[in-house]
């Protein structure tokens, strides 16, 4: 397996935030790509791409045209924005330090009513359709708003009479409804509070302690590397080295996995088909394996900076 062969992994973030927030500045200081800034709103009529690299990875933003209200049901242009933004891994939605509260609250509106559910995980629920044998209804935690009734009259809306439901926990109508809907997707968000340059540090101090926030200044590039790594972590991303055999590591373009796709033939798929199709073993070196090196087989689960040798078949 050569060094040629690896490759860095590209995920697509995008720029959420209403006009004239400062979105398209962040996308220029951040990725050196230029995309045009005036004090005006609308500035931004298309979507621009740009690509930063960070820990080896490729990743891929997009600066999206403002939201504003009304948005979902298509005022200026809103649907076509939001549509773009159902693609992505994560949303980054810049928002204007001075009115944060009020702009949150009207662009998580807009993307939950187009079906984006943001820091959220799917519903404990499993839902399944039958041709009959009615309703069954199986709890596993006791309820607080849904029983069998409710769950009749929920399902009754989408004339839905067959069903096998099982609540995982302490479910609501509205997880419900996601679920039977099945159209819901949910995307991690990272709330970027820009122009911090204009609050005090007593304000500033208060900002750091909201859930998934970070205060910047895109305008004289404070605080990017807060945000950079908190995007990493929001991606989940884990970087896995290649070692051809005979040869030191290659520690200069390791393979990015997701979190949850990091076994040794999720590694193998990322190269090329033909390596998982051929594998015979994997030596391992890292914090995944007891011992270093550590011969183990294609279901290992691989941890971030792994060093992995693959073995083929002859």
């Amino acid at each position: 397996m050569s060094a040629a062969s690896c490759v860095s992994w590209a995920v697509a973030v995008k720029r959420a935030g209403f006009p004239s927030v400062g979105k398209s500045t962040l996308l220029c200081n951040l990725a050196g790509v230029y995309s045009e800034v005036a004090a005006y709103e609308f500035t931004t009529l298309t979507t621009v791409p740009g690509v930063i690299r960070y820990k080896g990875a490729k990743i891929q933003l997009l600066d999206l045209p403002g939201i504003i209200e009304g948005a979902k049901d298509g005022k200026g242009r809103g649907k076509q924005v939001i549509a773009v933004a159902r693609t992505c891994s994560l949303i980054l939605m810049v928002l204007d330090v001075m009115k944060p509260l009020h702009h949150k609250k009207l662009l998580e509106y807009e993307l939950e009513g187009f079906g984006i559910r943001l820091n959220k995980k799917p519903p404990p629920i499993v839902f399944k359709r039958k041709d009959k044998g009615g309703l069954n209804l199986t709890t596993l935690v006791p309820q607080s708003e849904l029983d069998l009734d409710t769950v009749k009259t929920i399902l009754s809306e989408y004339k839905i009479h067959n069903a096998d439901i099982t609540l995982k926990a302490d479910c609501t109508a509205e997880e419900l409804i996601d679920v039977i809907e099945g159209n819901r997707i949910y995307i991690p968000c990272i709330y970027v509070l820009n122009k911090i340059d204009q609050i005090t540090i007593e304000e500033l101090d208060i900002i750091y302690r909201i859930p998934h926030c970070v205060p910047i200044s895109a305008h004289h590039k404070w605080n990017f590397d807060d945000l950079l790594e908190k995007t990493w972590d929001y991606l989940s991303l884990v970087r896995v080295y290649t070692k051809p055999k005979g040869q030191m590591p290659d520690y200069t373009s390791p393979i990015v996995l997701n979190s949850e796709h990091t076994t040794v033939e999720d590694f193998c798929m990322k190269i090329h088909k033909s390596l998982a199709k051929d594998f015979k073993y994997a030596i391992v070196w890292g914090k995944s394996v007891k011992h270093n090196p550590q011969r183990v087989g294609k279901e290992h689960l691989l941890e971030d900076e792994d060093v992995v040798q693959i073995v083929k078949k002859v």
